[in-house]
């Protein structure tokens, strides 16, 4: 099929990567909004834009019939499904594919094989490809869990079949601890993904979390290098980097290798992720493969010089990756940090509001991905990342400190964020060493549940005067006496380099 349009069936941010993707192939991008996302930046980046129902994610962005509907409408040939919602529900792509559509991504087969993470797991055993040991079907017996954890030895993970992101996942170090975990992990399982199937793996301490990115047209697959992932709070990634401390060239081969026979196991094409559990000793497990476009995929991209999106829109029109044949080397050091409207010094709550003032970091080497700008109101309707804020540089000090700028610059009044926890942890000396795990943040209270510092929280708080005062600028620019009253913070705010 000759594609030229394509719909993004996704919001915020990816959908305004995807959409600038789509410009720079030569396509045109539509965009779906629910009523919240009215006057998104993403909607306004869209060469069309179609309403599909109120803010809540059900009765929207989740609705696969109005997503097709929309499509169909703006006489888009195509569907890009971003990351989240659909886009890892094989029935959604088969539905996309039955209705005529090109689906930007894997095969519907690939995503249901690699979806049920038990059936990957057999599936990835039977490819070579190393797994955690632990249950190859889901557990319905609590004496078989039972006699398996035994054998396995403690601590094991529950685990949800159906999905991944922490949901349907218990830590269990006791036998006395099983059943419960058992239970309400098929509970949490249940509600997140519509399926209370859970299984169970060995629990490996002090583990690293690192990713392969692949990629794969009709012709090969290859891959990209990895991801380090560690740093994590409640399995949930606040910050990645790539590449990483703990990989050289073998390890990154070997890990590579795997990750491609992965994929070539269940006919994958398009982007993809493997995400592996890495040892102190260099071994590595197959934890599941995410059949989409990664959040942090741009710190791939920076070190490796590919545009990850653009290649998917490629390879989903038939066309072969721009990737040239042969190996690839990492160029460089690339620190990706979330940035959540989340309250780190109150249990990261979600914090909500509308951004009064809003000034992005930049410069060479910092790139800014956000899907919102000052005055947008921040819901609880959707997850809370509000933009990714990634660095490239020729080291991994030189990234640190570059990112340790760009957090600096950056000021985000109206609600509460995650900037100062970032800048916490680049600070401090373990995280500098390279010594982390997926449990770090579990060792180090320190780094989470604390206020911002001094200096932050100055800040912010000269961006919000002078925020204020442009916008009375704005409605009464000559109200009598404002020069005077104004003058001191706006010279502090030119110090402070917001002017």
């Amino acid at each position: 099929m000759n594609v030229t349009r394509v719909l993004v069936a996704n919001r915020g941010e990816i959908a305004l990567r995807i959409i600038r993707a789509c410009h720079d192939e030569g396509l045109e991008a539509v965009a779906i909004y629910s009523d919240a996302d009215r006057a998104s930046p993403y909607v306004r980046a869209a060469d069309a834009a179609v309403p599909i129902g109120p803010a809540p994610a059900a009765q929207s962005y989740l609705l696969a019939d109005r997503i097709l509907e929309a499509a169909a409408r703006s006489g888009a040939q195509a569907v890009h499904p971003g990351f989240g919602f659909l886009s890892e529900r094989a029935p959604f792509a088969r539905a996309v594919e039955e209705a005529g559509l090109v689906f930007v991504g894997p095969p519907a087969s690939a995503i249901q094989a690699m979806g049920d993470k038990t059936e990957a797991r057999r599936r990835m055993q039977a490819a070579g490809v190393p797994v955690v040991p632990g249950a190859m079907a889901a557990l319905e017996d609590p004496a078989v869990a039972g006699e398996l954890a035994r054998s396995l030895g403690y601590p094991v993970l529950v685990k949800a079949a159906a999905g991944g992101g922490g949901k349907g996942m218990r830590v269990v170090r006791v036998p006395e601890d099983l059943a419960g975990a058992l239970l309400s992990a098929a509970s949490e399982a249940q509600k997140a993904f519509g399926d209370p199937a859970v299984y169970l793996e060995k629990f490996i301490e002090r583990p690293r979390h690192v990713e392969i990115q692949v990629l794969a047209d009709a012709e090969r697959t290859i891959h990209l290098g990895e991801r380090e992932c560690s740093i994590q709070r409640r399995h949930q990634k606040l910050l990645e980097e790539a590449p990483s401390v703990a990989v050289d060239p073998e390890l990154r081969e070997r890990m590579g290798a795997a990750a491609v026979a992965a994929a070539a196991a269940v006919g994958y094409r398009s982007a993809g992720t493997c995400e592996f559990l890495l040892s102190a000793d260099g071994s590595f497990y197959f934890l599941e493969m995410n059949t989409r476009i990664q959040v942090e995929h741009p710190v791939t991209e920076l070190v490796y010089g590919v545009d990850l999106v653009r290649e998917q829109l490629r390879i989903a029109r038939g066309l072969p990756m721009t990737v040239a044949p042969g190996p690839l080397t990492p160029r460089g050091w690339a620190i990706e940090c979330r940035i959540t409207s989340e309250d780190p010094a109150n249990g990261f709550l979600p914090s909500t509001g509308r951004i009064t003032c809003l000034r992005a970091p930049a410069g060479p080497g910092v790139r800014w991905d956000s899907g919102v700008d000052a005055g947008d109101e921040v819901t609880l309707y959707y997850d809370s990342m509000l933009a990714k804020l990634i660095v490239h540089a020729a080291g991994r000090a030189d990234a640190i400190a570059r990112m340790e700028r760009a957090l600096h610059e950056l000021v985000v009044v109206g609600v509460a964020t995650n900037q100062a926890f970032h800048l916490r942890l680049l600070a401090d000396s373990a995280f500098r060493a390279g010594d982390i795990d997926i449990q770090f943040l579990e060792r180090r209270g320190d780094l989470v549940d604390r206020p911002p510092p001094p200096e932050v929280v100055r800040r912010l708080a000269v961006a919000a005067a002078l925020a204020e005062h442009e916008r009375r600028q704005r409605q009464k620019p000559a109200v009598a006496g404002d020069g005077n009253g104004a003058s001191a913070w706006l010279g502090q705010a030119r110090r402070e380099g917001l002017r």
